[in-house]
């Protein structure tokens, strides 16, 4: 990638077009090509011995990666703010990775309550197989809490902030100081901020994930995970991810990197967009309350406002009296909200969601319901969602 002029720095919108990108040593083009490799040859057996001194700088076998999936890396680590990122097939192979880097038999994780299910999968049927214990915490815990749950044989804390179904934001700063006092690693799941709205190594944490399904990629068409680790922190990744054999598709790589030149754009479309929606679905009387970092109604709102930058287009909502056949009619009349488990892309979507809790109950479940704001017309959503309160409030 060219340099800025005079050893300066570029704003993150121009380094998300450029990084990445290297057309003085591709003939000119600007996207970089999509290289298909499983073997790599070499001239000489001490060329290939160079570089199997450097595994993760050099191209020795396809599964350990590519040109371009190492120009989608290097895009993301220069948001992300870390030492380097490693992609990997889907959101959740990033979490199991990652947390694979640091837990072994005998070991202790704490995870936030407000986690979604298939990382609560990963600890509660997984690991436990292999002796690795679990506990959940408040995700609105405050620094001496968690202090006071960390074991001699915690290894790591994990951080949704905020959930992705309750949106609780929690004091990552706090958290992140209280583990390095033990010599604990803070691993974050940062999908929601889009990585432009939070800068996790500016705020302590030591590896962050994300479900680059969503976001990075931003048109629902490719799956996609990545894991960004500090110094002290990669080279136990790089080993967690070789040893597991896991890897991401050239085409998959190439359609991350093509969705990061748009991110900063999208992202703000997705931020406006959402903030009307929500308001308007804040007057109405069907609403119990927004579930919106956003908002003041939001638990750990304050951090929000303290730590980011600004808000992405995922939120829910408590419904007033609601019934199982009252939601069913709400989301089956919703034309431009489409029923999906997913969030992120172009589209919006909508799903009623039942809240896992194990350490602190949650007031509203069986009531509330997800909503992603894609980049429809928001005048075009809330309309929607009119008719859907309406067929919602006639099976009342």
């Amino acid at each position: 990638m060219k340099a800025p002029r005079k050893g300066g720095t570029w704003k993150r919108d121009t380094l998300l077009g450029h990084v990445g990108s290297d057309p003085e040593h591709e003939f000119g083009i600007i996207n970089p090509p999509v290289y298909h490799a499983s073997t790599v040859a070499f001239p000489t057996m001490a060329a290939q011995h160079e570089a199997r001194k450097t595994p993760n700088d050099s191209f020795v076998y396809g599964r350990s990666g590519s040109p371009t999936s190492f120009a989608f890396e290097e895009a993301v680590n220069a948001l992300e703010g870390g030492a380097r990122t490693i992609c990997v097939g889907s959101g959740l192979a990033a979490i199991v990775g990652a947390m694979l880097a640091f837990v072994s038999q005998g070991d202790h994780v704490l995870v936030c309550d407000s986690s979604y299910r298939p990382t609560r999968n990963l600890c509660e049927n997984f690991l436990k197989r292999f002796g690795v214990n679990t506990s959940y915490y408040d995700p609105l815990i405050d620094g001496k809490g968690i202090a006071a749950l960390i074991r001699p044989e915690t290894k790591v804390i994990y951080v949704e902030s905020p959930g992705s179904h309750s949106f609780e934001v929690q004091d990552v700063p706090a958290i992140c100081e209280a583990a390095h006092k033990r010599g604990v690693k803070v691993i974050m799941d940062n999908t929601w901020s889009a990585g432009v709205f939070f800068k996790p190594f500016e705020h302590g944490v030591d590896v962050s994930v994300h479900a680059a399904t969503k976001y990075f990629v931003g048109h629902s068409d490719t799956m996609l995970g990545t894991i960004t680790g500090t110094t002290e922190t990669i080279d136990a990744l790089f080993d967690s991810i070789h040893v597991l054999g896991y890897n991401v598709a050239p085409d998959d790589a190439y359609l991350g990197l093509r969705g990061m030149r748009t991110l900063a754009v999208r992202i703000k479309r997705h931020e406006t967009s959402t903030l009307k929606v929500a308001e308007w679905l804040a007057g109405r009387p069907e609403i119990e309350r927004i579930l919106h970092p956003a908002f003041a109604s939001c638990p750990g709102h304050e951090f929000w406002k303290r730590d980011f930058t600004g808000s992405s287009g995922l939120f829910s909502v408590v419904l007033n009296k609601a019934t199982p056949a009252a939601i069913e009619a709400l989301v089956d009349r919703l034309e431009l909200f489409a029923l999906g488990g997913s969030w992120g892309g172009f589209e919006s979507l909508v799903l009623p969601t039942n809240v896992a809790r194990s350490a602190v109950p949650f007031a509203g479940d069986g009531r509330c319901v997800r909503f992603h704001v894609g980049l429809e017309n928001p005048d075009d959503l809330i309309e929607d969602l009119g008719e859907g309160l309406a067929a919602f409030n006639a099976k009342l």
